[in-house]
Formats: C-alpha cells, structure tokens, sequence
C-alpha cells in the first residue's frame, strides 16, 4: 500500500511528456516564450521528416550569418515547385517571418500554422487549392542575437532576437541595394515563386490603442488599376470579416501625423526598400501585419495565427478572382511605358475609420517635470477617425525601348539579374539614337543610413544622343521582354526614383571630378575661350543677373567657364546608364 502511495504521489510530481510537435510558445503556461533558432528550425526538420509527402524544407542560400536561409513548402499533394503549383491553379500564399526578431509573433505562429496544416483534416483541403511557402526566420543574424531588453516598449516574450542582423543592417530597408546575402537569397527565392500574396509579420510600436493587431496593406493605388480594386475591394473585406468572425477586431495600422491617432490614420507608402514596397513592383499584394506591443505575447501569437490562416482560407475562397486579377496585371505591365517613381498621400481623407482608442491626455514627467503623454486604459473609446488612403504619383517617366548598362558596372548587372530582369551582352558595337542623363542637383542624407548616404531630390539634365555608340560587352535591359520585371526595371534605373540605385549610391563615382586646373594657368585659357566665344561669354553675363553669388565671386565664374568648355571633364556628373531609343537588334 505503501509503495503503491509513493508511486502514485512520484507520476503526479513528474511532469507529463510534451505532446509531439509542440512548441517551446505552447509548452510554457505563461504563453511567453519564443523559439529559439535551433529551436524552429529542428522543429521544421521533424515535420518535414514525418509528412515528405506534403511538406519539404529546402536550403534557400546563404545569410550573413552563416547560416542558410530555409524555404518551408507546403501542399496537399507534393506539388513543391511554382510551375506545377501554377498548373494546377493554385495561388501562392508567402509568408515570412523575424525579418525584426525582436518581433517574433509570426515565426511561434508559422510553426503552429504548418503543424496544424499537416495534422488536422478540416484545414488540409486548403493546401488543395493554394500552395504555402514559409520563411520561417530571415533574420537568421539578428535571431541568434537573443536578449530581453532591446524591445524596451514591448510586452514580452521574455527573450528575443534583434532589430539588426550581423552587419547592423536593418533587413526591411534592404530590398532593393541588397547589401544583405540574406536580402540576394531572398530575392532569388521570391523570383523563383512569385507569389500572388505576400505577408511579412511584424510588431508595431507607437500609441496604445484597444486592438491586438493591425494591418498594413500595399497601398492600393501603387498596385494598378485592376489589382488595386481587388485588393480594396475584396481581398480586404473578406480578411476584415474573417478576423472578425475569430473575435480579432483589427483596423488599419495605426500611423498619424498629430499627437494621438484622433489626428487620423495615414496609409503607410512603403517604397521598395521595404518588403511589401518591393513585392508590390512584381504585382505581388504585400501585408505587414502589426500586432501591438503593448499587448502580451500570448494573445498577439493567436491573432497572428489567425491571420495567418484567415489569409490561407480567404486565398482559397477567392482563387480564380485573384488569379485572374494578377493575370490582367501582368498583361497591363507588359504594355506599360508610363511609370511613377515616387509616390505622396493627398491631403484628402479617404475615408473614416471606427477606431477603439483610448483617451489620452498630459501629466507632469516623473523624469522632467516636463508634461508628458499618456493613454487612459480606463477610458476605451470608439470614435470615427479620418483615415488618409489615397496616393498620387510625385514623379513618372517614359520608359525608353531599353537601357544600357556599361560592362564597367558589373555589380548593377548582377542586382538586376537576380531580381529577374533579362540582360543582352552586346556581342558587337552598336550604333543608334540615345538620351543620356546629366546629374544637375540632389539632396544627400547628412548621417549614414542603412549603410548608405541617400540620395534625394534628383534634378537631372536630358540630353539627346543621336549617334550613341554602344560597346560590345554592354548590357541591353530591353523592356519589352522584361515581363514582371519591368517596373523593378525603371525605378532600379531611373536616378529620380524614391529607392533607385543612384538614390543609394551605386554611381556615387560620377559625382567627383577626377581632374580640374590651376586657378592662375586656367584664368588666361579661359578668357582667350570667350574671346572666341562671344555666345558662352553672353551665357556668362546673363547667368550673373540671375545669380548673385555667382556674381559676386571671381572662383565661381572660372569654375562656370570651366564647366561651359571643352575642357571640362565628360563623365563628371553624367549618369552611366543610357536610355536606349533606336531598334532593338534580334
């Protein structure tokens, strides 16, 4: 009786064996524990060996890390590669995961997400009708950079990764210079699949607000005038309905201008440094799903869960619509010459929002004395709020018949490539009508960023070549077989765009002089030119009405009469890459 007593009372002090397949979230009774690298990872490879016949975990390429960047693939009947899954018809849903491993929602609710696809009956007829493809952590670097103290707003978990990878780059800021082998590794894969939605996971920061997730979508007017109204149309009210109908309320992300969100939403106009900016140029409808940090990591995992799989359940619902919708996209895309380059929000709101806020108000600072904001939990609101969600382009341009990009600039041929853009090398010279760009003014950031001294505000000179000769060994980027790669094509290309490759300094070498004069030597070589002049010299003259400086400075007229003669240096300040107007050869 005894021993049976002290074995009874032993099995109830030893702790059962976790269920097989469960998470490191779903083991800790405090629902707030992340997985750990080789925590997600091995779980991926357990799967993997337990269900080949619907999932594969494939290496992706390299990281900065060192470790690989790994491709999870889902489907119900092994169609683990893009061609078949097309030719079954069956959209492509991406998700990627801890691109900020600080914010590790997504990668907890992606392992839960393949699991639950692979075991539970109800949900494996969806991997009939759409093919699954999960990073499960691209930030490989920043996630093996674990802490508790960097997220210092956020509301758990009790350890995480960081912001940064392991060059200190910021990977959603690194989508089109690509100076991350994780970003070069990514860009391969996303070519590869090209999928129909894309959803990268995030967690906000900012103000408190009643909802444990919020959604940015790409803004509809940069996807185009058939996907935009599908996005706007259908594809969010259905995601909107769905959350709803699993108890999330969600609103658009919470953005303003103003002090609190009353002040009205602001759509988010992510460029192409940014994922979704960067998926919206192949015809890709982008999500950064926000949860609010503010919120425990418990209930921010189950909504991102259940967005995750209302995205899987409403792709499903609306297969052919959006097919075809990305369908006619391309089709536009492949008759397209005039393209924006950057885009701003109207001044206009679009509409108004049903926002659950909470009151906010001023205390004096416990730090400063100073009046500091704070939000009343106490006083939950709903209220309508403006929210701002139309764009218009800033800048276009019409496409030339192609580009030229020379030999030299081997590393710009390569970024192209990998995006999928298709290059020709001139096998012999090439001789026809061109325009050429001459850099005349810009705006550069005075601190690094992101690696990088951004160039902005580009004002370019136009001049017309009428008998360019190309090298043989020159690349020809035609746009007409660009296919989806067209739009990254022109703004890659075109320096006035908001993240083309000049704005991040790919061509910074053309924006010093490599030679110049002596002030005394060049002062008579310059007066004997206007002499023989009288047109450049009239050029001058009425150049110094208009500008005073230039007026009032012996220096700065010799450097104008150096730059108006033949001594002046041709490549300085000329843009290398050539607008190609002639016949494109066979």
């Amino acid at each position: 009786m005894f021993l049976a007593s002290l074995l009874l009372a032993t099995s109830l002090m030893t702790p059962a064996p976790a269920p097989r397949f469960s998470t490191p979230f779903e083991r800790d009774p405090h629902h707030n524990t992340t997985a750990t690298y080789a925590e997600c990872i091995g779980f991926y490879k357990e799967l993997a060996a337990t269900y080949p016949a619907t999932m594969q975990l494939r290496e992706a390429g390299p990281t900065d890390s060192g470790q690989p960047l790994h491709e999870v693939v889902l489907s119900a009947d092994g169609t683990f590669e893009p061609a078949a899954s097309r030719a079954k018809g069956r959209p492509v849903l991406f998700i990627q995961n801890g691109i900020h491993p600080g914010e590790p929602e997504g990668i907890d609710a992606s392992m839960l997400l393949a699991r639950n696809l692979l075991r539970e009956k109800k949900l494996q007829a969806l991997l009939q009708q759409v093919t699954v493809v999960i990073i499960p952590a691209y930030n490989i670097d920043g996630m093996l950079n674990r802490n508790s103290t960097t997220r210092v707003n956020q509301n758990g978990p009790a350890e995480y990764g960081f912001r940064g990878n392991a060059r200190h780059l910021d990977l959603n800021r690194d989508f089109v210079k690509q100076d991350s082998r994780n970003a070069r590794s990514f860009a391969a894969l996303f070519q590869k699949w090209r999928p129909e939605i894309f959803v990268d996971t995030h967690t906000s920061n900012g103000a408190d607000y009643q909802y444990t997730i919020t959604l940015i979508p790409t803004q509809p007017d940069k996807l185009g005038p058939v996907l935009g109204p599908y996005l706007q149309d259908k594809l969010l009210p259905a995601l909107y309905k769905g959350m709803n109908q699993k108890k999330w309320p969600m609103t658009p992300y919470v953005d303003f201008e103003g002090e609190t969100p009353e002040s009205g939403l602001r759509a988010f106009l992510e460029s192409p440094r940014y994922s979704t900016g960067y998926a919206a140029l192949f015809n890709t409808i982008g999500f950064m799903p926000e949860t609010h940090m503010l919120k425990a990591f418990g209930p921010r995992v189950q909504a991102t869960y259940d967005l995750l799989l209302t995205y899987l359940e409403t792709v499903a619902a609306q297969a052919p619509a959006l097919l075809a919708a990305r369908a006619e996209a391309d089709r536009a895309l492949a008759a397209q010459t005039q393209f924006p380059l950057a885009w701003a929000l109207t001044d206009t709101a679009t509409t108004t929002v049903q926002f659950r806020g909470y009151e906010a108000g001023h205390k004096p600072s416990a730090v400063s004395g100073k009046p500091r904001l704070y939000y009343d939990r106490t006083r939950p609101y709903v209220r309508p709020v403006s929210y701002y969600n139309t764009a218009r382009a800033t800048a276009t341009v019409t496409a030339p018949a192609a580009y030229v990009i020379p030999a030299a600039w081997g590393e710009v041929a390569e970024n192209l490539r990998r995006n999928g853009v298709v290059l020709r090398s001139l096998v012999q010279p090439l001789t026809g009508p061109a325009e050429v760009y001459t850099i005349g003014d810009f705006k550069t950031t005075p601190r690094p960023y992101e690696g990088h001294y951004l160039h902005s505000q580009v004002r370019m000179l136009t001049t017309p070549e009428p008998h360019a000769t190309l090298a043989a060994g020159d690349y020809l980027a035609v746009l007409a077989e660009q296919g989806p790669a067209a739009r990254y094509l022109v703004q890659a290309l075109e320096p006035q765009a908001t993240d083309s490759f000049f704005a991040w300094g790919f061509f910074d070498s053309i924006l010093q002089q490599k030679e110049h004069y002596s002030d005394y030597v060049f002062e008579d070589l310059a007066a004997d030119f206007l002499t023989r002049n009288p047109a450049v010299r009239q050029q001058l003259e009425d150049a110094k009405k208009t500008d005073a400086a230039l007026a009032a400075s012996g220096p700065a007229q010799l450097e104008w009469v150096y730059q108006h003669s033949p001594y002046a240096e041709p490549g300085y300040r000329r843009y290398p890459v050539l607008r190609w107007l002639g016949a494109v050869p066979r």
